[in-house]
This record gives structure tokens, sequence and C-alpha cells, in this order.
């Protein structure tokens, strides 16, 4: 029986009290017997946690009653046990590392897409007003090896902070084209987004949500594969339902 909710939710927005939130965020999910990853930075908050669903939906109001935080919107998933085995609350510099300073979401997010409008696209092959569209994999090479939308593109990067100077090499390959970066929530996407659009690319969205909306709107229409996700559940299939084993 699936009784663990899990909730993976992110949102960049500017902190100035991390310490403080980090204690509190702390003793709030310990009260609740929370575990999971909450990462705080100056940049907003990003975190992946698993309970009893009336203990998760506390700890999302308690969230929430933060304004900075009142507009997180969390994605969510049942399991039969606990996947994660501690409760960890960190501070970071970043939420997500990219190690380019530059690239503030909070000051103007790209233009995003929503699952069943990038369904669309690829079923088509064409945007809305008949431009090629590419999806572009900001994950690092193990996950997509997990799975990922058909044709996308791969740099096979290692780590995350490997993405600017990839996005570089390769402007070429994406001219001219309608580019729909995507990542497992959503966060990766949005930084790589907004990396691209500087890069002088005219036409780029990021997925909303990331695979795991897509999943939960769409199903695995138009993906190959499973989702691979950082807790002791390995990957989720399109029903977001945890993969049995090694990736099958």
């Amino acid at each position: 029986m699936n009784n663990i909710l899990n909730i993976s939710t992110y949102l960049f927005v500017s902190i100035d009290n991390v310490e403080e939130l980090k204690l509190e965020h702390t003793r709030v999910a310990k009260d609740l017997e929370l575990k999971g990853t909450v990462l705080l930075s100056p940049e907003g908050i990003n975190l992946f946690v698993a309970g009893l669903p009336e203990r998760i939906h506390a700890f999302v109001d308690f969230l929430k009653s933060d304004s900075r935080f009142a507009t997180l919107t969390p994605k969510e998933s049942w399991s039969e046990v606990q996947p994660f085995k501690k409760l960890i609350v960190k501070i970071r510099n970043e939420i997500i590392r990219m190690n380019h300073p530059t690239i503030r979401p909070e000051a103007g997010r790209a233009p995003s897409v929503s699952a069943k409008k990038l369904q669309e696209w690829l079923k088509k092959g064409v945007d809305d007003e008949g431009r090629e569209v590419v999806s572009l994999d900001t994950r690092n090479g193990f996950e997509v090896e997990y799975g990922r939308f058909k044709n996308a593109i791969d740099w096979k990067i290692r780590h995350f902070t490997q993405f600017p100077e990839q996005a570089r090499q390769h402007i070429d390959e994406l001219k001219d084209k309608t580019i729909v970066s995507y990542c497992t929530g959503g966060i990766r996407c949005e930084k790589a987004a907004i990396l691209l659009s500087e890069l002088g690319h005219p036409n780029v969205y990021q997925l909303e949500g990331g695979i795991l909306k897509y999943f939960e709107e769409v199903g695995g229409d138009q993906y190959e594969g499973n989702c691979f996700v950082f807790d002791e559940r390995i990957a989720l299939k399109p029903n977001l339902e945890p993969i049995e084993g090694p990736n099958p």
C-alpha cells in the first residue's frame, strides 16, 4: 500500500536569513518525522522530502506561511516505504550549482511550456509557428541513461556546472530552432533556459515542472524509459511508480 507521500519543489526567491531558516525548517520537519533533503540558499529553496501525507501537508502549510514561499507548488508521488534514510537541511551558495552568477531566475524567468503543449510539439516536430522543436536534456549523463524524451539532445555532462561551456560549444546545433530545456523537476532547466537566451537563442522554453510534472499530466507519451530520482526509489516510471530493482 502506497501510504508515503513524496514531494519535490523549489523556488528562486531572495533569502536573507538562511541560518535562521535552517534551524526553523529542521525543527518543524523533525517534529513531523519527515525525511529527505532541504536546500536553502540566498537564491531560494529546493527540497525533496517524504512522510505521512497529513504531515507533508502540514510542512507545506508551514512553508507557505512565509510569504516568500507562498507560491511553492510541490509535485507529488507515492511509495510504500520511506525512500530517504534521514533528514538533511543544508545551506548552499546556490540551490542548484551552475557557477554562473549572472543567471538569476528571480530577476526574470525564461518562458515555460506546459507538459501538454510539449507533448503536442513533440508529436508534430514543430511549434505553433512551424519552427523545428528540439528538447535539450540538462541532466547529468547517468540520469539520462534511465530515460529521456524521444530524440532529445544529450551533451553527456557529468555535472551541471559543465552546462554553460557545452551550451557555448553547441550554439550552431541549436540555431534557428525552438529549444525546450528539461530536467527532473524544473530547477536545472530553468537556469539553462535563461543561459541559452543570454547566448542569443531567441526561442527558448523550459518545461514547466520538469519530467515529473510531465509524467503527472501526460504520462509517458513521447518519453522513453524512466526518470532517475535522488532517493532509494532509484527511478520512477511514467505512472510515477518506483521501478523494481535496477533500471529495466
